[in-house]
């Protein structure tokens, strides 16, 4: 009698632990041209494997008892013929769906079947972006959601979410972006440059204030998108000074990388722009300039307001922050230019929005 128990039990619990059998037959992808109809259903049954929670029948398989009892295999989704085709196949699931676009949008739907109700026990649909390319990790996000495995919360917003940070999911490989718009803000100078500034006009000053605002336009283009980084070129003429009567325009050009997820960011490159430069004398080594010439006086030439106009050079450090509002980006950043007569740095803003256009060779 405790044999014939053990045995039961023994048996009763090989059951109770064995994992259901379940098989794919097709996945419908007319809706969506970009799909691959066979790397969709092998993915599908490579996240089941991975799932761990299913007996998966081996595609070879099914194939063998399709073309021994002459059966078709392809658009097999309705559920009769599943569950038909299920105890051909003696699974207790089947597992289908398709992917199509709907408008902008694409969306992937899964159903799992019992093949003895005839039932579709669970079903689930995911809208994603229009994001060709990505079609298996839009399978991979609805699975995981239809089977309640946790999710790359990172992938699933590149993947639907509009106002997500640009990268190279959600901007794909044939499409670069433009983000152009506005920049104003304030610089502030240091050191000689705002004595010159604040200096009397009959001393070569320009009798203002060692801030200034300015306004300009930034021209940026991202070149490379990859991962969590974008690769930037931004090109930004801005004029200076003309809230003190001045007008000072200057042009920068900056290389630098944003983070796709944070939106925090920094650049570098040089900047150009035009001052008024005269040559300049001194005795006291340095300590004290005039206009008067000396056969033993230092020379050099240095910023008055009583010279003339001058190309000049420097190079500019930026780093700052972008925040966004659905499609709007709206850019917040601080720099500096180290210079031979003062530190100059200030801070800007500005706002910008997405344009695409088509990559040519």
């Amino acid at each position: 009698m405790f044999a014939l128990v053990l045995g039961g039990l023994s048996q009763l619990f090989a059951q109770g632990s064995a994992k259901p059998t379940i098989a794919i037959l097709d996945f419908d992808t007319r809706g969506y041209a970009a799909a691959n109809q066979s790397q969709c259903i092998q993915h599908i049954i490579n996240e089941l494997v991975r799932f761990g929670d299913f007996e998966v029948m081996d595609k070879y398989d099914i194939e063998y008892i399709a073309k021994r009892d002459t059966l078709k295999m392809t658009g097999c989704f309705s559920k009769i013929c599943l569950a038909e085709f299920g105890k051909r196949l003696q699974v207790q699931k089947i597992i289908t769906g398709s992917i199509s676009q709907l408008g902008d949008n694409v969306n992937v739907s899964i159903r799992l079947l019992d093949v003895e109700t005839g039932v579709f026990e669970k079903s689930y649909v995911k809208e994603f972006l229009n994001i060709p390319g990505n079609e298996l990790s839009m399978i991979r996000v609805t699975m995981n959601e239809l089977f309640s495995k946790a999710n790359d919360q990172d992938l699933v917003n590149k993947l639907t979410k509009k106002a997500e940070f640009d990268n190279s999911i959600n901007n794909p490989y044939q499409l670069r972006l433009k983000s152009d718009g506005p920049r104003m803000g304030m610089t502030i100078l240091t050191g000689e440059s705002a004595n010159i500034i604040k200096a009397p006009t009959q001393e070569g000053g320009y009798d203002g204030m060692p801030y200034m605002f300015q306004f300009g336009y930034q021209f940026e283009k991202q070149y490379l998108n990859e991962g969590n980084f974008q690769a930037l070129f931004e090109f930004i003429p801005t004029v200076t000074g003309l809230d003190q009567g001045r007008f000072i325009p200057s042009v920068t050009f900056l290389n630098g990388l944003r983070n796709n997820v944070s939106g925090w960011e920094f650049a570098f490159g040089p900047t150009f722009s035009f001052s008024k430069y005269m040559d300049k004398y001194s005795v006291d080594n340095g300590k004290t300039w005039t206009t008067t010439y000396s056969q033993t006086a230092l020379v050099e030439s240095r910023p008055d307001s009583r010279g003339d106009v001058t190309f000049t050079t420097g190079f500019l450090f930026a780093a700052g922050k972008t925040l966004k509002s659905g499609k709007l980006n709206l850019p917040l950043n601080v720099y500096l230019v180290p210079g031979k007569y003062g530190l100059r740095f200030g801070v800007s803003m500005g706002w910008n929005g997405k344009s695409r256009y088509e990559m040519r060779e």
